[in-house]
């Protein structure tokens, strides 16, 4: 009898105990399920008490569910892990006494996994990737005919594609970087906290034909002094032997708030043109990637922004983008007298800060950008120094297309050795482009309107350029009236059996009569600041033997007319040696 009371006593306790626990435990549970909203097994879901660190991990069944129960009361962390997809996070979920939550869980799937052989390296597009900082770059050489070209030099990183202004003979060449520039980068990303990551990208571009870093103003600086006919092939851009002359940047990543980094970095216009050009910027074969003049917002220089906030945000379809560039550089010393020299010359502050904006969305097989530009300060590198290399000369013509003031009073302020020469305006730019999928097919176009007009604040002789460079030249009153330049583009891409692409592309800029009077005409002569026209087309194939190497074949033929068919502006009568050029290109490309 005593037995059967002690037995009775102890069921009670039991029973008694587990119905406390019940009131005082809380359970989690939900479904993990990929992109597309399929259900997930076998998905590692961790459970973690923040408030004690006590860790439960279970596996979901093969409808991807997952259930925890008997869990202490408290604030909790939940992390879904899978082979091949990205680990996903949820905080935030605070639970009382005897209450049950159900949160479901979506995976992405993951970047590629990194290279883990020589063979997978070269046979797939594997990232060679260690501890979430990855390694990139690519090998870009061809070899080209052009119908009125120059020499080459190891500096020029644009090939000989387009028109040009010394153009004056038919010759083979070296081809560099006709579908990409070659290069090497290194990036990273790194969570510190669910959500949360460092972010880093430094990046540069090679010539593949010399090894020295891409470099537009050294093409002009070996050119400065020479005769017209032994110059060899001289440009302007923003790669001008930096270090890291592509980007170099760092900020910080949210899975929902954004990316926010800081350093040089590619602009707002530059994204867009390499979503929105059927030929993906390529030097060979486009004219909107050849010349940055539509990605710089009016300048070529400023495909590249120093300095530069960029936040990027995407919600849904829509994404959002604005950059913010600060004031750098020195401006130099000026004087708008008729004669001046240095001890009437003022010393000037640099004003050329920048902002931007960028508004996309895609819908289906549909995607459009709007991108918005503001420049100040912007330079246009305009020819090599003419005259010779003595600092008693003049290097330029005494009066520019529309400006009388001489450019140089007596001696040069500077020594003009390795300096360059360019015009200053202020800029602003609005650009529109679309995108749309017709399987095979891929459309493409795109059309940009800038006003440029002479800086509210001029810059001086001596002011800083691109690259570390200085300006022994400078014209801050080049514009009689409003400059308007009109770019637009189209064309298509076609894929034939997912290895070969058929590209062909427009592409046209028009400016207006900014001289004042118009006297722009056969008899009077033109100038630069007079209206024209340049028109390139082109058609390419590229076949991809492998996922990191293709080789490609295809020919642009380009033209000016009208004021931007004059070669130096200062004075008419100085045109292009020819007027056009037409460049067949063969190549091969290795990425990884």
């Amino acid at each position: 009898m005593r037995k059967a009371y002690l037995f009775i006593a102890a069921v009670g306790f039991l029973l008694s105990s587990s119905s406390a626990w019940a009131q005082t435990g809380v359970s989690l549970s939900g479904v993990v399920t990929d992109q597309t909203g399929a259900a997930l097994r076998e998905v590692a879901v961790t459970i973690k008490n923040v408030d004690t660190g006590a860790a439960r991990t279970i596996a979901t069944d093969g409808g991807g569910h997952y259930q925890a129960s008997s869990l202490p009361p408290g604030r909790f962390e939940i992390r879904a892990a899978k082979q091949g997809f990205a680990d996903e996070t949820r905080t935030g979920i605070s639970l009382a006494v005897g209450q049950d939550a159900a949160v479901d869980i979506k995976m992405q799937l993951r970047t590629p996994d990194a290279c883990a052989s020589g063979h997978e390296f070269a046979t797939t597009d594997c990232t060679l990737t260690w501890h979430g900082i990855t390694l990139y770059g690519a090998y870009d050489v061809g070899v080209g005919w052009v119908s009125h070209g120059l020499p080459e030099n190891g500096y020029n990183y644009e090939g000989a594609s387009l028109v040009n202004r010394n153009g004056f003979q038919h010759r083979f060449l070296v081809a560099p970087n006709n579908l990409q520039q070659t290069g090497l980068g290194i990036r990273g990303k790194e969570e510190f906290r669910p959500g949360w990551s460092v972010v880093f990208n430094a990046s540069t571009g090679i010539n593949p034909q010399s090894g020295l870093l891409a470099n537009a103003s050294a093409t002009d600086t070996i050119n400065n002094g020479l005769p017209r006919r032994s110059y060899s092939y001289a440009i302007d851009g923003a790669r001008a032997g930096q270090p890291f002359n592509d980007e170099i940047y760092g900020g910080i990543s949210s899975a929902h708030f954004g990316t926010l980094t800081f350093g040089r970095q590619r602009s707002l216009g530059t994204d867009a043109m390499l979503l929105y050009d059927p030929a993906g910027g390529a030097y060979a074969f486009s004219y909107i990637g050849y010349n940055g003049t539509m990605a710089g917002g009016g300048d070529t220089e400023n495909s590249r922004w120093d300095d530069a906030l960029k936040y990027r945000l995407t919600y849904g379809p829509v994404h959002f983008g604005a950059m913010y560039k600060f004031a750098d550089g020195s401006a130099g010393c000026y004087s708008a007298s008729v004669t001046w020299t240095a001890t009437t010359c003022t010393p000037e502050s640099a004003h050329n800060n920048a902002y931007g904006f960028d508004l996309g969305a895609g819908y289906g097989k549909f995607s459009a950008d709007v991108v918005f530009q503001q420049y100040n300060q912007a330079i246009s590198v305009l020819n090599p120094l003419l005259g010779p290399q003595s600092p008693t000369q003049s290097f330029q013509s005494t009066t520019n297309s529309i400006n009388t003031n001489p450019i140089t009073g007596g001696v040069n302020l500077i020594d003009p050795n390795n300096t360059v020469y360019g015009i200053v305006t202020d800029n602003r730019a609005v650009m529109v482009a679309a995108r749309y999928t017709w399987d095979p097919v891929k459309f493409f176009a795109g059309y940009e309107y800038i006003w440029q007009n002479n800086p509210s604040n001029p810059l001086g002789v001596g002011a800083s350029d691109q690259g570390g460079y200085f300006m022994s030249g400078v014209e801050d009153h080049n514009l009689d009236s409003e400059k308007l330049v009109n770019i637009w583009w189209t064309g298509a891409k076609y894929t034939y059996r997912s290895k070969t692409d058929f590209t062909f592309s427009w592409y046209q800029q028009r400016q207006n009569d900014f001289r004042l009077p118009p006297t722009c005409s056969t008899s009077a002569g033109f100038r630069s600041s007079c209206a024209g026209t340049l028109n390139e087309g082109s058609l390419y194939v590229d076949h991809h033997f492998t996922k990191r190497f293709d080789g490609f074949a295809g020919i642009a033929y380009s033209y000016v007319s009208g004021g931007l068919a004059i070669a130096i502006p200062h004075g008419p009568g100085v045109p292009y040696d020819h007027n056009n050029n037409f460049a067949p290109t063969v190549g091969c490309r290795f990425t990884f």
